[in-house]
């Protein structure tokens, strides 16, 4: 073996690109075999359990990157089981939801679950909350980058914040908000985690998140009355629409921020 040589195997190995593993958990096994099939082609590991009970202690055991569950799990039901994975895991959970589960999609947004998708999946719907989860479960990966939603725009770098290009002040907290808000656009987002991404606790701050919520629609010009930036998702939480905003929103750039 020559220098040259020596030198390139003493190198370290370059690292694997992490695959991403999804569970999931669904008493429809042709619906599972289906998405092993479709998401192994855009680089997404999954493994699939029938029931509550057994995707629980895989979940314990596998620690994935994400979990998407069925409404109408068996053995152990799907709050339950989002309840039981917070306690224990930060992993973010997507909820499969058919038209007659509404009621067991509010518990289980209540609980601590991410998002909800249609089932039967579709991955156009499917995969952009797949992406989201992760980034949002992960501190970091949810980039650098400027957000945009409608006519907003969020620089989390510089933490500038412009509704139409006209830059719009606002204190810390609210900015926060804001970003969380931005990085879920189009998705319900629930008191309980706007309390542990934004405010890192557990405790009940309701009217504190309600306050923060009308400030910040104040400032983004949003109707109070008619709020088409920031919606309320009555008894679950909040959701910002990626395209549906008022034309011309009455953008306060000089009043000082409030206290929060």
């Amino acid at each position: 073996m020559n220098e040259q040589a020596a030198e390139v195997a003493q190198l370290p190995a370059p690292a694997k690109a992490h695959v991403p593993l999804m569970l999931v958990a669904d008493p429809d096994e042709v619906l599972g075999h289906e998405l092993v099939l479709a998401l192994a082609e855009r680089g997404v590991e999954v493994t699939v359990c029938s029931d509550g009970a057994q995707a629980l202690l895989r979940t314990g055991a596998l620690h994935p990157d994400v979990l998407l569950i069925s409404a109408g799990l068996p053995a152990v039901d799907a709050v339950t089981l989002v309840k039981a994975v917070r306690a224990n895991l930060s992993v973010p959970v997507i909820l499969g939801v058919g038209a007659d589960d509404a009621d067991i999609a509010v518990k289980a947004l209540a609980a601590g679950a991410n998002a909800c998708v249609a089932r039967p999946y579709r991955l156009p719907e499917l995969l952009p909350l797949i992406q989201g989860a992760r980034a949002e479960g992960v501190p970091g990966e949810s980039g650098g980058g400027v957000l945009t939603a409608g006519p907003i725009e969020l620089d989390p770098v510089s933490h500038v914040v412009r509704v139409r290009g006209r830059v719009v002040q606002m204190p810390l907290r609210e900015f926060e908000l804001l970003h969380y808000l931005m990085i879920n656009t189009d998705r319900v987002v629930s008191r309980r985690n706007i309390q542990t991404h934004v405010w890192k606790t557990d405790k009940v701050i309701t009217n504190t998140i309600s306050v923060h919520i009308r400030r910040l629609r104040e400032r983004l010009g949003d109707d109070p009355e008619n709020p088409q930036i920031i919606l309320t998702v009555r008894g679950v939480g909040y959701r910002i629409p990626g395209t549906t905003f008022p034309k011309s929103p009455k953008v306060d750039d000089h009043s000082p921020p409030r206290r929060a």
